[in-house]
């Protein structure tokens, strides 16, 4: 009985020392995960305006991380238009309540499609006033209250801007989050395949694992750069963590909306598993906590 108890009192010792080491920052990141964060800081400071936007975007598959916001906030003062216009996106999509004030201030950016992928988050924070006002100038033409529209108002009674404005935006939620314009010119093309990029992005949260598998085999072997980018999109969503390596190779995809969109992806499942190992450790001890508890012996009465 003794020998026992010590056995059950050393197996609690130990499962609280993995506790604590799962708690901890590792000090050797993951491979793969480490290249995603360092794709991102590349796309990040690189001198093309198209690839930091694309960059940009895909951050918003990785949820509230902060190292994930600081970047997109910083990409608010870009001085190209499309990456200011991602970073408002992609703070939106990760749900940045923090970063309200930031989109807030580029309400007033000369360039209105800035403003309204900043309206657009901010609707999607429930900042609704002040979307609501952005949205009222688009329709009238007109300042409402205190709307912080002032300039370019030739665009908003251009019906081909505005137009162009409205896919950009919203082809930047659905149906593909990190794509945007990209996507819409792509699917104007004779080439159908987009339609099963469509396909793969409802399929996100199909419980059934042959799903999973199929996306795995689609991001991997597809043919078209946009179906296999929906597909890794997908299985970012899915946050299924034993996906995670099964798409490392995508970080070398030869298409950078892709290899940006499997960085996002291989950052957010390496994440959810740590999350869950965590959670299994501290599930283990609890369990060996009270099986040791209910084996102890009761206290001699008087």
């Amino acid at each position: 009985m003794i020998l026992d108890r010590f056995t059950r009192i050393s197996a609690v010792v130990a499962c609280a020392a993995a506790v604590a080491v799962c708690s901890l920052p590792s000090a050797y990141p993951l491979t793969g995960t480490e290249k995603a964060w360092s794709m991102f800081e590349a796309a990040a400071k690189g001198k093309s305006a198209s690839q930091r936007a694309i960059g940009i975007r895909a951050l918003g598959l990785l949820g509230d991380d902060s190292h994930a916001r600081g970047l997109a906030e910083r990409a608010l003062s870009d001085p190209s238009p499309a990456v200011r216009a991602a970073a408002a996106t992609a703070l939106g999509q990760m749900q940045a309540t923090e970063s309200i004030p930031k989109l807030q201030k580029l309400l007033s950016d000369p360039r209105i499609a800035v403003v309204m992928a900043a309206a657009h988050s901010l609707r999607d924070l429930k900042d609704n006033r002040s979307a609501y006002a952005i949205y009222y100038d688009v329709l009238t033409g007109e300042r409402k209250g205190d709307g912080l529209i002032v300039q370019q108002m030739d665009t908003l009674r251009n019906p081909k801007e505005l137009a162009k404005i409205g896919l950009e935006q919203g082809l930047g939620y659905v149906p593909f989050a990190g794509i945007g314009w990209d996507a819409w010119r792509y699917t104007h093309k004779k080439d159908p395949h987009p339609v099963r990029a469509v396909a793969a992005t409802f399929l996100a949260h199909d419980p059934d694992s042959a799903t999973g598998r199929a996306l795995v085999r689609t991001a991997l072997n597809d043919k078209d750069w946009i179906v296999r980018a929906a597909a890794i999109e997908a299985i970012a969503q899915r946050g299924d963590p034993a996906l995670g390596d099964k798409i490392l190779v995508s970080l070398f995809d030869t298409n950078v909306h892709v290899r940006l969109t499997a960085a996002a992806a291989v950052i957010r499942l390496d994440f959810l598993g740590r999350k869950q190992s965590l959670k299994d450790c501290e599930k283990k001890a609890a369990q060996i906590k009270d099986a040791t508890h209910s084996d102890s012996p009761m206290p001699a009465s008087r």
